[in-house]
């Protein structure tokens, strides 16, 4: 195997124009703009036009990037650094600049299979070469769920993150190419290089788990008969911006998404403060995207989080912002995880291959609905050593080398897309289900997971000084595993 050593990279949600959007204003800046131009979200009052915003945005130096009058936001640019007292009065109900609001995923490793390591992949009933390998998809119960169906190409999931590999051998065939697109920087662009990755594999590795192909190469998808929709959403230096986000529900619910998969959180600020001044506009935006999108019918799954963090009692935030020194502040119930915490999302804890919470697994009681693998490298030796094939193997992409294989990596960023996967396999056999009816569903056949007794301390023989205890809160329904294991099976049956 070969291990690639990958800087921190954030998965992030894209901009787009739909069906209706007002698209790109050509007025021009007034006048007296100096300094280099920066980014902002101006919010009109939502219900009411967003016109005097518009003339307000150009009377302070503005240009409107992207107009999603939809939910009264517009996405901003403006080189008059007294922008955000000059835009503000009549028609413009909040504005704040998203510079320094990029937030970085740390991704972690990949660990690649080599050649030799493909070649000797054996077969198995399922045709593909690597599904022995795949201790995830029998726990999930994929194997049962597929001799009734692999899914139906009317379903399309939005992977709202790094790009997905267009060349990728089991992927090439399960993209909806004419519903994929970049929104770096808040404008779509529906290129097909502006979509595919460039430094980063994540979004690859996602959608194989999803969706990867059952045509006799590599793995096998939970839902290989569904499409999905590469929306990406993180800049070449690794990050997601507010703007990003917002775009990317956007085009989600404009272009005929039924399902989005999230696996980042925005803000460098794990949790955003609705009662700070700075980060409310940033709440108030992506939940008016949030919610626009859940009116067209789209879910929206998204990760817990790896910061072993109880999301049901927050005291203090120490490991933000990421994308610089860390702090430590205090922090209060209007503190939440974007986009897990909004409502109507559904937020996916992990497990390892033994079904226990991952360490690194934040979790909540009454905050994560259901769990799903993710991985846990560290389960089995108590933390002492890494064991590679414990985490999730899928399809990858070397940025570096610029070539396709199938690879390890762990974290909620792969137990969503498990859940996703899951909820598109139940689409496909109940097509007629609202976003709110899915959710339900997936929560309703889920596998009761029970709380361990006691502080769960898995890795204590981990070499760090962080500490990975936690304890569980609930019954059938608890803090690490929600409602339970997302099971294929019982969607389809």
């Amino acid at each position: 195997m070969k291990k690639l050593h990958r800087k921190a990279f954030a998965t992030a949600a894209a901009v787009a124009l739909g069906a209706g959007v007002a698209g790109v204003a050509t007025t021009p800046a007034t006048a007296s703009a100096t300094g280099p131009e920066s980014t902002f979200l101006v919010l009109a009052p939502q219900g009411g036009t967003v016109d005097r915003a518009v003339a307000r945005v150009a009377a302070a130096d503005g240009r409107v990037l992207a107009d999603y009058r939809q939910i009264g936001v517009l996405v901003v640019r403006s080189a008059n650094p007294d922008f955000v007292v000059d835009v503000a009065g009549a028609g413009v109900e909040s504005v704040a600049s998203t510079a320094g609001l990029g937030s970085v995923l740390n991704e972690g490793d990949t660990v690649e299979l080599t050649e030799a390591e493909l070649a000797e992949a054996v077969g198995d009933p399922t045709g593909e070469p690597l599904f022995g390998q795949q201790w995830d998809m029998p726990m999930i119960d994929v194997p049962r769920a597929h001799a009734v169906t692999t899914g139906s190409a009317d379903v399309v999931v939005g992977v709202l993150d790094s790009g997905i590999s267009s060349s990728h051998p089991d992927l090439t065939t399960q993209i909806a190419r004419d519903q994929s697109a970049s929104c770096i920087g808040g404008v779509a662009d529906t290129t097909e290089a502006a979509w595919n990755p460039t430094t980063s594999d994540h979004g690859t590795h996602v959608a194989g788990t999803i969706a990867a192909a059952l045509n006799g190469v590599g793995v096998a998808g939970v839902a290989p008969g569904v499409r999905v929709a590469a929306v990406k959403v993180v800049d070449n230096e690794g990050y997601i911006y507010p703007e990003a986000a917002v775009c990317g529900f956007m085009w989600a619910a404009e272009h005929g998404m039924r399902l989005t998969n999230n696996s980042y959180y925005i803000d460098p600020w794990e949790l955003n403060c609705r009662n700070d001044a700075r980060q409310r506009p940033v709440w108030q935006a992506v939940q008016r995207a949030i919610r626009y999108s859940q009116g067209k019918g789209v879910l929206t799954v998204a990760s817990a989080g790896n910061s072993n963090y109880d999301l049901a009692h927050k005291f203090t935030d120490s490991g933000s912002p990421n994308n610089g020194t860390p702090e430590v502040r205090e922090i209060n119930g209007a503190c939440l995880v974007l986009p897990a915490q909004a409502p109507g999302v559904v937020t996916v804890a992990a497990v390892g291959p033994t079904g226990q919470k991952s360490y690194y697994s934040s979790y909540g009681q009454g905050v994560v609905d259901v769990t799903a693998p993710g991985g846990d490298s560290r389960i089995r030796t108590q933390g002492r050593t890494s064991t590679t094939v414990d985490a999730i193997l899928s399809t990858t992409f070397n940025t570096v080398t610029r070539t396709n294989g199938w690879g390890w990596k762990q974290g909620t960023s792969m137990s969503g897309p498990h859940a996703t996967g899951v909820a598109a396999l139940a689409l496909s056999a109940h097509p007629g289900m609202t976003a709110g009816q899915l959710s339900a569903f997936l929560e309703r056949t889920a596998v009761s997971q029970p709380c361990p007794a006691g502080v769960y301390d898995p890795v204590p023989l981990l070499p760090s000084t962080a500490d990975y205890t936690a304890t569980c809160q609930g019954g059938a329904r608890n803090g690490f595993y929600g409602a339970g294991m997302v099971n294929a099976y019982n969607v389809v049956k």
